[in-house]
């Protein structure tokens, strides 16, 4: 029977082995704190702890179960938009220095997952973002075009070699190595025992409900007490109702994800060698990962995220559309049922790049928002260039992802 509306990350988890920490109670001083302990919040606390600062960190819920926990955990190398419309959107220097960060960030956070030994299912894998129709094949080769103008490396696979590996009958595809797997709730609560490590304070069940903000600290109250800070950093992915006045910045959506049941051998075998990831070039795009190596995770059917009353049962019809989709891709997987079925809500900004930085009427403050790129790189270069910004050591490729990109 199907699961709904549940996170097979945080299913296969043993229950007495997750990590508890204690609630926020009264007053604290802390140089940073951070609201949100998904895995934005984990790595952004590491990242801080690591270099020296103190930093505290509060949870609404619990540590790693929000929507990192729903999703795909994947390690893009890419912002999940095409390079053109990007250039187009904010110039070709800044689109060169997003998509620089980018891979950057892939091959940095894969790195720092191994360093630290995060028991989290890492593995390499390669990306093929894959042209079915002819469309999408031409499409994808000016994409290819542009990017190489812009000095980046995009081989093309031919339709041999994509029917080697994904099992597929297409065209052509563009190649990304730069990508990895994970399980996205192990890093989380790997990168907040690895922060904790390093003397930041974690804090569960301790809900953010009021900022105020004086001329040198900043003042977060809690469910428990309140703490006094020099900076408030708010991973949350989304602005919430605290931060109302910048939801003008985005469209709110919802993605959509199906974990099948084990698929037998010998349709596993004819499914290519199951080492690399497939984006198609359809609008919304399918994500399609191995689990185990047996069991098939697609994400795709995007849309306007729903009104909660109806999120179970759009859950429940987004799911069957998304196995019809794959069975459309993988006809010989026909028959097979999803385990799991789930809603993976996100924000997205006007050109599609996340805002990762401070804004004007929020002294104090840095913000993580707006990763639409339906993997999880975008946590470990939000931590990056958020601890950049509180040492006053901003780079040129940081500018990109700042709210006033678009003030040019």
């Amino acid at each position: 029977m199907t699961k709904y509306a549940e996170s097979p990350w945080i299913d296969s988890f043993p229950a007495s082995r997750v990590p508890a920490y204690p609630k926020q109670r009264g007053p604290l001083k802390t140089s940073v704190v951070i609201i949100g302990g998904g895995l934005t919040g984990c790595a952004t606390a590491y990242a801080f702890a690591a270099a020296g600062v103190d930093v505290v960190l509060v949870e609404a819920g619990r540590i790693g179960q929000g929507t990192s926990a729903l999703s795909s955990g994947w390690i893009s190398g890419d912002p999940g938009i095409a390079f053109a419309d990007l250039e187009r959107a904010v110039g070709t220097r800044p689109a060169r220095h997003g998509f620089q960060a980018w891979r950057r960030a892939a091959l940095d956070f894969a790195a720092l997952l191994r360093r630290l030994d995060i028991k989290c299912s890492q593995q390499s894998a390669s990306t093929a973002t894959v042209a079915i129709t002819p469309e999408q094949a031409t499409r994808l080769k000016k994409d290819q075009k542009t990017r190489r103008d812009a000095g980046f490396a995009a081989p093309l696979l031919n339709a041999k070699a994509i029917r080697a590996e994904l099992g597929l009958d297409a065209g052509s595809a563009i190649r990304d190595t730069s990508t990895a797997l994970v399980d996205p709730y192990r890093a989380s609560l790997g990168l907040a025992d690895a922060a904790s490590k390093r003397g930041a304070r974690l804090f569960e069940h301790t809900t953010a409900r009021r900022v105020a903000f004086g001329r040198k600290t900043a003042d977060v109250f809690t469910s428990g007490g309140s703490i006094r800070a020099e900076r408030i950093v708010v991973a949350t992915g989304v602005p919430t109702l605290l931060f109302k006045s910048l939801q003008r910045h985005f469209w709110f959506r919802s993605s959509y994800l199906a974990l099948t049941e084990r698929v037998p051998a010998k349709i596993r075998h004819m499914l290519g060698t199951r080492a690399t990831v497939l984006r198609d070039s359809a609008e919304p795009a399918h994500i399609i990962r191995w689990l185990d190596d047996e069991r098939l995770l697609v994400a795709g059917a995007d849309a306007e995220a729903p009104l909660p009353r109806l999120r179970d049962r759009v859950a429940v019809q987004r799911t069957g559309q998304l196995m019809y989709e794959l069975s459309t891709l993988y006809p010989d997987i026909s028959g097979i049922q999803p385990a799991y079925g789930w809603e993976a809500p996100y924000a997205r900004s006007g050109d599609g790049l996340p805002y990762f930085g401070p804004h004007r009427n929020f002294p104090h403050h840095l913000f993580a928002f707006g990763d639409a790129s339906h993997g999880v790189t975008g946590a470990y270069l939000a931590s990056r260039i958020l601890l950049r910004y509180y040492l006053d050591e901003v780079e040129p490729a940081d500018e990109p992802f700042a709210f006033t990109r678009n003030e040019r």
